[in-house]
């Protein structure tokens, strides 16, 4: 098999008006890419869970796991000097390997972000109410709350990429002085033996934690699914300066941080309480930790960086799923309104709109439906195994299309070949691992979940026609790449 170009069967008109290149810098990239990761609605979600399977040896847990996934950060570096477009993996797996499996690859990442966007959304409003003091549990007010505020991130994604940029760097600043401010302040409490605090011991610094009681393989799927969302920062490529390079470089930066940041919050706030005072309150863990530091006040600061960083993830993943929509629909393997750029905010305004109202009209159905609350709750339970399953195909993607240079010395062998196998390989066992341990309605729905994918790929290769579906395999000549290593 040969690198050669597309044949002109396999190339698709580009849209009339494209997205706004050179728009965001590095650092904005870098932000975009954290905030779909959430880290303060994930460890609230996490902090636990997490502390118990892993009894109470989160912190080496999570520096494992960032290990793969530096890995395959790099791998989307590497592709992206390739091309540098908004489908990303979709594009990459379809033109290296087999264009079919492209566009799965594609759908798994459309639903991941979908499913992302709406399982936090639905925490909004809760999050608001407490910071009142209100009732919680009015469902019309959580509505209210919840698709409001998706509604305003929908207007602010079809705006335009600077202004979402600059929300995102505003949000973040606010949010993780507040998270980590709280999380050091719980750190040096448990250090200092604070009454009331867990005691740190040299459990909390094995993969096994105290005792050796740990459950590594559990904990080990939890972290994968703290991490996942980082590779935010290639579908918003199209309009970073220096586009080959800076988003590969954003997402490596954004897995460092990540860690930092996940380790130290953790860390710090696993021993605020008891382990039995923490399982008690796991549902509001970290506004519970940040109470027993500091009283009501700091609680509303935390519930207040929790809302900030739901407000984040929803903005993102409206702006990411709508960029992944236009990548696909560019080549007319969705519908080709979805590919339609607005002349004045150059943004995906079809797609945009598309994807923010689907999640809006999803997290009303959720939150008023109760009687589809628990298949929805099976649906969001396996998000994190299609972020796992788009890495894979990624992974492999970028063996594949670097092979030449993998047997062409020893350093891209490792870096192009031993590397990003090892990492498939490694989520691919924590993907059987998690599948053979869920419950039946989670199995099914990841059935569900495949077969919507195929049916929309038949419809993409029989009713829509497109010709990405006749693109010819590609391949790194092995040479040195264009754009830089």
């Amino acid at each position: 098999m040969t690198h050669r170009a597309p044949t002109a069967m396999a190339i698709t008109p580009a849209p009339a008006t494209k997205l706004e290149p050179d728009a965001i810098g590095l650092a904005q990239d870098t932000v975009i890419g954290m905030a779909e990761s959430a880290p303060t609605v994930t460890i609230g979600l996490t902090l636990a869970s997490l502390a118990a399977v892993a009894a109470y040896g989160s912190g080496p847990v999570l520096l494992l796991t960032a290990i793969p996934m530096l890995i395959i950060a790099n791998g989307y570096r590497r592709l992206n000097l390739w091309q540098a477009n908004c489908g990303a993996s979709f594009e990459w797996v379809g033109r290296s390997i087999n264009p079919y499996l492209g566009f799965m690859t594609g759908w798994l990442m459309i639903a991941a972000y979908i499913i992302g966007a709406v399982s936090t959304v639905v925490v909004m409003g809760p999050t608001v109410l407490a910071i009142f003091n209100a009732n919680t549990s009015s469902a019309e007010a959580n509505v209210v709350i919840a698709c409001g505020i998706a509604l305003v991130m929908l207007v602010i994604a079809i705006v335009g990429i600077r202004i979402t940029a600059r929300t995102q760097v505003g949000i973040a600043v606010v949010e993780y002085v507040i998270f980590l401010g709280i999380a050091i302040v719980g750190l040096v409490a448990v250090l200092n033996h604070h009454p009331g605090t867990f005691p740190i011991t040299k459990g909390w610094f094995s993969l096994t934690g105290i005792g050796g009681r740990g459950d590594l393989v559990a904990g080990l799927l939890i972290s994968v699914y703290i991490y996942s969302g980082w590779e935010g920062t290639l579908y918003v490529n199209e309009e970073v300066k220096h586009r080959h390079r800076n988003p590969g470089r954003a997402a490596i930066i954004a897995v460092i941080l990540l860690t930092v940041i996940y380790i130290i919050s953790m860390v710090g706030l696993q021993g605020v309480v008891s382990p039995a005072r923490l399982q008690a309150h796991s549902t509001t863990a970290l506004v519970y930790t940040a109470q027993a530091l500091g009283g009501a006040s700091w609680a509303r600061a935390m519930a207040f960086a929790l809302a900030l960083s739901v407000i984040a993830c929803t903005l993102t993943g409206i702006v990411l799923g709508a960029r992944i929509v236009y990548g696909m629909a560019s080549h007319r393997t969705l519908p080709a309104f979805l590919a339609n750029v607005s002349p004045r905010f150059r943004t995906p305004v079809g797609a945009s709109i598309a994807v923010g109202l689907l999640v809006i009209v999803l997290t009303a159905v959720y939150l008023l439906a109760t009687s589809v609350q628990d298949a929805f709750s099976a649906v969001v339970a396996v998000d994190g195994l299609l972020f796992a399953s788009f890495y894979i195909l990624t992974a492999v993607a970028t063996i594949v299309y670097y092979r030449r240079r993998c047997f062409s010395n020893a350093w891209d062998s490792i870096v192009l070949g031993i590397l990003p196998l090892a990492s498939a390989i490694f989520l691919t066992w924590i993907v059987v691992k998690s599948v053979a341990a869920a419950p039946t309605s989670e199995k099914w729905s990841i059935v569900g979940i495949v077969v919507a994918g195929l049916v929309l790929m038949l419809a993409a290769r029989f009713v829509l026609r497109s010709s990405f579906f006749q693109t010819p395999r590609e391949s790194d000549p092995g040479r040195p790449a264009r754009h830089g290593s």
